[in-house]
């Protein structure tokens, strides 16, 4: 198995991970914020255990700074969202990064994306929305535009971290956690949350799995995955969210989401075939002089 299939899998896995945060964040009647905090505390120590269990050291300089940032923001945004709207539009309206990732890599790198990209992007955009079709509902206008700016901090995060070393993206992320926990715990001991068994079972599952452990897979995968491959890898998330929804809730997908199924994994997968192998046989000589 080459190194950048071994990249996909890595971020398929993350992304499954990544998608049972919407059903198991029902389960905790808290504020955003506090859920978002105490899920990065959890996650952070599972980041920094898995670091040195790699021989890997934390790194604190202005790039690990920078991907902190939009990390830490793209938590919290994205919990509080879930809060503040529905999880289909929370879901859906962070997907809105692979268009801000095309956007941040013009300005600040100077790549004019190719054609067979913009296409995927604009694909698996129309995809998802018929995926959620059914469940999108109007209205939630604070809860909509916190779920935009999650899509435009993980683009952030995608491109800050794609950028750097090993190290620094395993701090960067580390970061994040700080970021998140330093914001959201204020606000747990202040709404004193009810500490019941479904809730911290709920919230540990998340700070091991669904954040900390789908990290690390994350910033493996990126070392040979460039960042908008990763985000729309990362499109497994929307897709897996209603089987665990039907699995736990009994809610059947409909027609529109079998369809939008299709539509994204068949872009995906004529993308990858005939234009990501193109695009990583031109990054690898960038990939091996950073590693």
């Amino acid at each position: 198995m080459t190194k950048e299939r071994k990249a996909t899998l890595q971020m398929l896995l993350c992304a499954t991970l990544w998608s049972i945060a919407g059903i198991l964040f029902k389960l905790i009647p808290w504020n955003g914020f506090a859920v978002a905090g105490m899920r990065s505390l959890i996650a952070g120590i599972t980041i920094y255990v898995c670091m040195r269990l790699m021989g890997l050291h934390y790194i604190f300089n202005r790039k690990t700074l920078i991907a902190g940032f939009f990390s830490g923001c793209t938590y919290l945004c994205f919990t509080v969202a879930n809060k503040l709207t529905t999880s289909a539009n929370a879901i859906v309206l962070q997907f809105t990064s692979p268009i801000f990732i095309i956007i941040y890599s013009a300005l600040f790198f100077g790549r004019v994306p190719r054609k067979q990209d913009v296409a995927v992007v604009l694909a698996t955009l129309f995809g998802i929305s018929l995926f959620f079709f059914d469940q999108l509902k109007p209205g939630y206008l604070l809860g909509n535009f916190v779920a935009i700016a999650a899509g435009m901090f993980m683009a952030g995060m995608y491109v800050s971290v794609g950028e750097i070393e090993e190290e620094e993206r395993f701090s960067g992320i580390l970061n994040g956690q700080a970021l998140t926990f330093l914001v959201g715990f204020p606000v747990f001991l202040a709404t004193k949350p009810p500490i019941t068994a479904t809730a911290v079972t709920a919230l540990v599952i998340l700070g091991v799995f669904q954040l900390g452990l789908s990290y690390v897979l994350y910033v493996k995968a990126s070392k040979y995955c460039p960042p908008l491959a990763c985000c729309l890898l990362g499109a497994v998330e929307p897709l897996l969210n209603p089987v665990w929804v039907f699995l736990f809730n009994g809610e059947k997908p409909g027609v529109f989401a079998l369809l939008g199924a299709v539509v994204v994994i068949t872009s995906i997968t004529v993308w990858s075939i005939y234009g990501q192998e193109k695009e990583t046989a031109q990054e690898e000589p960038h990939v091996q002089s950073r590693n």
